[in-house]
């Protein structure tokens, strides 16, 4: 007699006979070998009914893409499949008896176990129903950013584009809405599944035996070891900083006075990386600083030193400037009261093609008590407006040249927020330079789209609409017309966050995209609390200069965001095999 553990499957019999059936609650039961089997009849890959696949010598073969299971206790031989869950069976009198109550339970020990097998296996599939199945259960988004870091600084050459692209997507999830945050934490983790595939694990050198040796001599340690590119020695100095009980503040002062001791390393990108690295020990804790931070030290092996460049000496030599700045800066007291001055002055002159000039009054500037941060902040802005009065005439390649800059000055903004070390405004310094040097990318220059209220008002403004400009190729300056009516409506700007955020993220996005609409999205809170005139500009130079990016490099195959979309919908128990050629979803 049925109860509700156990179900009726039919007789032995029957089930001799038909081989496989399906029974109520989707469950597949198999007769072979003399035995009797019962697993979900969904396939765990992709959903296909199992009961249409075949069995021999006890592996059940799913005939879509021919994943491989034990028929009795529904294990994998494919890591890209998963388990299938498998269920009890008894025989009594002739008759099968199923239990409705699965053997295997999907709790949060084995997803996170399936997440960690995904990222060492480098499958997006597994990466993506592990993310779905870990939102779903309710776990914290920063253990699954957590699990991600760990693993990405375990291997390969270090710090790189992966775990950049992750901590980005964790920085950005509270401007989107479930969906987004699942997509976001899914790139970032199957970004960091690919930069260390086929990579063998990372091996910490270990810290220096106790010493007592003083902060000041670690600091000066590190830099001389940066100095000659010698990133064993410098690793040891680190860990044995991080050994002594450095505070983090302070790890950062070191890394990053060293990385600023040369011009602009890497085109701004090992400044960048080091900004990332430490946002991301603030979101997990500084109990993985090791592991973390000594991840950088491989960037700091052969990174270019602009000082070295010829556009950096020449028609204009700025390198001996610069370096007569930070004498300057280094001698002089700085006074107890800030300094006036017109921003929008500012932004125009780090915007000019008079570098000299505009070294000149950054120096003055800071001299005259102005923080450095907001400085920095303003820095970040002039970036922003290069990428709005970019032209799309330009090479199409020249629209990471402006995000660079911009992705670097932002860099630099959030340390100066976190840091007052003196040697770190160099930085600063480097941003207006490298604005300078993007001049000619904004010749000519693109027109700045101008909503009108008036018009704007009748209008709704379905953020859908948005996203169905970026259906089409090259839709930049359209795209930005819409966003500067959306703003001139009233219309939300959070809305638009998120609409942004799925602009990319139902994307294949590269890496630069990523840094892109992370940056906007953070230099934009910073102007959140301001409602002057310059502060509703800045912020709409901001979304526009995101939605100029973004429509530039749309649409992709969107590979990625449909395996996503995959996981979501078997997670929800939908057939995806009943349905042929329907079309994709946005």
């Amino acid at each position: 007699m049925s109860t509700p553990e156990w179900i009726h499957a039919g007789t032995l019999e029957e089930l001799k006979k038909e081989r496989a059936k399906v029974v109520k609650g989707g469950i597949a039961v198999f007769y072979q070998e003399g035995q009797v089997a019962a697993v979900d009849n969904r396939c765990p890959h992709l959903g296909f009914p199992l009961h249409l696949g075949s069995v021999c010598d006890g592996i059940l073969t799913c005939h879509w893409h021919h994943a491989r299971f034990d028929v009795c206790s529904g294990g994998t031989l494919d890591p890209w499949a998963d388990d299938v869950p498998a269920y009890d069976v008894k025989v009594e009198d002739g008759d099968v008896w199923v239990n409705t109550a699965s053997r295997s339970k999907d709790n949060v020990d084995k997803l996170k176990r399936r997440l960690r097998e995904g990222l060492e296996q480098n499958i997006g599939i597994v990466i993506a129903k592990a993310v779905v199945g870990l939102v779903e259960a309710g776990v914290r988004a920063d253990d699954i950013f957590g699990i991600g870091i760990s693993f990405g600084t375990s291997q390969g050459n270090g710090w790189g584009a992966g775990l950049t692209i992750l901590t980005a997507m964790r920085k950005v999830l509270p401007k989107l809405d479930k969906t987004g945050q699942i997509l976001a934490l899914y790139h970032g983790l199957v970004h960091v599944a690919r930069a260390s595939s086929g990579r063998p694990p990372r091996h910490l050198l270990g810290p220096l035996p106790p010493s007592g040796t003083s902060t000041g001599h670690l600091v000066k340690w590190y830099r001389n070891c940066v100095e000659v590119r010698d990133t064993q020695g410098a690793e040891k100095v680190l860990l044995t900083a991080i050994e002594n009980g450095k505070p983090m503040e302070e790890l950062a002062e070191m890394m990053l006075t060293a990385v600023t001791d040369h011009y602009y390393l890497d085109g701004g990108h090992t400044f960048d990386f080091h900004n990332k690295a430490f946002e991301a020990l603030e979101l997990m804790g500084s109990d993985s600083s090791a592991e973390v931070l000594a991840s950088l030290v491989p960037l700091m092996r052969d990174p270019s030193r602009s000082e070295e460049l010829h556009h950096w000496q020449a028609p204009v030599d700025l390198v001996s400037p610069l370096r007569q700045a930070f004498e300057q800066l280094g001698e002089e007291a700085r006074p107890a009261n800030e300094a006036t001055f017109e921003e929008g002055a500012f932004v125009e002159q780090v915007l000019s093609d008079r570098p000299l000039e505009t070294i000149q009054r950054l120096k003055e500037l800071l001299l005259g008590g102005v923080p450095a941060a907001r400085l920095a902040q303003l820095i970040a802005l002039a970036a922003a407006e290069r990428l709005v009065r970019f032209h799309t005439q330009n090479d199409f390649g020249d629209w990471i040249s402006v995000l660079h800059t911009f992705t670097y000055a932002h860099a630099v903004h959030e340390r100066l927020l976190r840091s007052s070390g003196p040697l770190l405004t160099r930085a600063l310094f480097y941003g207006v330079v490298a604005v300078y040097h993007d001049r000619f990318l904004n010749v000519p220059r693109a027109a700045r789209p101008a909503g009108d209220p008036d018009v704007s008002k009748g209008r709704e403004y379905r953020t859908e609409e948005l996203l169905d400009l970026m259906d089409r190729r090259q839709q930049v300056n359209e795209s930005a017309r819409w966003v500067a009516g959306y703003l001139a409506a009233g219309k939300d700007p959070d809305r638009l966050l998120n609409t942004l955020g799925h602009c990319l993220l139902r994307e294949d996005a590269e890496f630069h995209t990523f840094q892109l609409y992370e940056a906007c999205v953070s230099e934009y809170e910073r102007w959140r609390d301001r409602s002057d005139a310059f502060a509703a500009q800045a912020k709409e130079t901001l979304l526009l200069a995101c939605t100029r990016y973004l429509a530039a490099h749309a649409p992709t195959a969107r590979e990625m965001p449909h395996t996503a979309r995959i996981a979501w919908r078997l997670y929800r128990g939908e057939r995806l095999f009943e349905e042929e050629d329907a079309p994709p979803t946005s």
